[in-house]
């Protein structure tokens, strides 16, 4: 039993989007994806940073969810800025009933337990490089809202932080809010995606004011989960936070 996580699958089985037009690492992806979740076994659990699939509908994205539903272990999925398929989670979750998609559960103003560890997470957001309109301080501080109630459902467990976005890029952009909230709930670690190409060179790694952080993009793992914990641990959940 073990705790993977990758993200930005940027699956296209429904949409005309192949990731192949951007060769080099990109070339053949999906088949990447399924060599490397192949050792990960029924009880073993894989966290989906968001960005799974380039679909506009939940309907259009089904053959990306089978795809993901075939693949090994479990897994937990948060929404990424590409999702344009996510729904509410009650329409999600009939969506897989009705797919018969089993081993897919999202993470969204919820957490889950792994063993003794609180998994939790939300997509986050890149106040500071978007527009900074009012629009973008309201979807920053509902990310927020979103985040304290997944961490909050934590209790007093040890809790792993998920994000779509990057807290931190670079050595200038710091999103402020969100860094706030995993020193008050203690978070230690912390792992995020949406970083490609070059982008990836800015990506803070490491320990940073307490915090030890890694990208998890899937081109920058060649496209094989990072495995986070070994030893025995139970996906349970989820524990529901509030808004």
């Amino acid at each position: 039993m073990a705790l993977y996580g990758i993200g930005d699958l940027h699956l296209s089985l429904g949409a005309d989007k192949p990731m192949d037009i951007f060769g080099g690492l990109w070339k053949d992806h999906q088949e990447k994806l399924r060599e490397a979740f192949s050792p990960l076994g029924p009880e073993d659990v894989c966290v989906i940073l968001g960005d799974l699939s380039w679909s506009m509908g939940l309907e259009a994205a089904a053959a990306d969810f089978h795809f993901l539903d075939e693949l090994g272990g479990q897994k937990l999925l948060l929404k990424g800025n590409h999702d344009y398929w996510w729904s509410t989670a009650a329409k999600i979750e009939s969506f897989f009933a009705r797919e018969n998609i089993r081993s897919v559960r999202i993470l969204h103003n919820n957490c889950y337990t792994y063993g003794d560890l609180a998994l939790c997470g939300t997509r986050g957001w890149f106040f500071e490089e978007e527009t900074g309109k009012a629009h973008d301080r309201k979807i920053l501080q509902r990310e927020l809202m979103r985040l304290e109630a997944s961490l909050r459902a934590g209790g007093e467990r040890d809790k792993l932080c998920f994000l779509h976005y990057p807290p931190r890029y670079g050595d200038d952009y710091v999103c402020r809010e969100i860094c706030a909230l995993l020193e008050r709930y203690g978070v230690e670690e912390c792992y995020y995606g949406h970083l490609h190409g070059k982008a990836r060179t800015r990506a803070v790694e490491g320990p940073v004011e307490g915090v030890r952080y890694a990208l998890l993009s899937a081109d920058h793992l060649d496209f094989r989960p990072r495995l986070i914990r070994e030893g025995p641990g139970i996906l349970a959940g989820p524990l529901k936070g509030t808004q």
